[in-house]
């Protein structure tokens, strides 16, 4: 299976990118993400649980980062085992570029998938693929709405955050 598309953010490419290098962030914007661990330079462990048509399965895998450029580009690579339901691998080129809206975020994704997800065929494959990236993209905007669209406490703890991974 082969996606790419833009989404357009309203955060500083900066923030766009220390936000996919942290793994409170991912945990809160991964759809089904019970528990992300590591770090951009070892990378990261993660449990997600999901339901695919009539499988259901909790996936563990591990997602590696390379071609790091702060603030424009990474490559994300990963691997996810789901037991019965079988496996998904693949990767995804992202580049982020100013925008007047904050950000534009560009993807390619590439993945594979084996077991009875496979059998489920391509169009529900590739239809719960887009549902997953698309609810991604929201709950990363909601995580990085600009101060006024959230409350004060919210919008403190997304300043922690941010100011903890840059030092800003």
């Amino acid at each position: 299976m082969q996606m790419s598309d833009q989404k357009e953010i309203a955060a500083p490419p900066a923030e766009v990118y220390a936000a996919l290098l942290t793994p409170e962030v991912l945990r809160a914007c991964v759809p089904g993400a019970t528990e992300v661990t590591g770090s951009p330079e070892e990378g990261f462990e993660a449990t997600v649980t999901q339901k695919v048509g009539p499988v259901k399965a909790t996936f563990k895998g591990q997602v590696t980062l390379s071609d790091l450029v702060p603030g424009e580009k990474l490559t994300i690579a990963g691997e996810g085992k789901g037991g019965a339901a079988g496996f998904a691998k693949g990767g995804a080129v992202v580049s982020l570029a100013p925008s007047e809206v904050g950000t534009l975020l560009s993807y390619e994704v590439e993945a594979k998938v084996g077991g009875k997800l496979a059998q489920l065929g391509s169009r529900i494959i590739d239809g719960f693929a887009k549902k997953m990236a698309d609810q991604f993209f929201v709950n990363l905007q909601t995580h990085l709405a600009p101060e006024g669209e959230e409350g004060e406490e919210a919008s403190e703890e997304k300043k922690g955050w941010f100011k903890k991974i840059t030092g800003a």
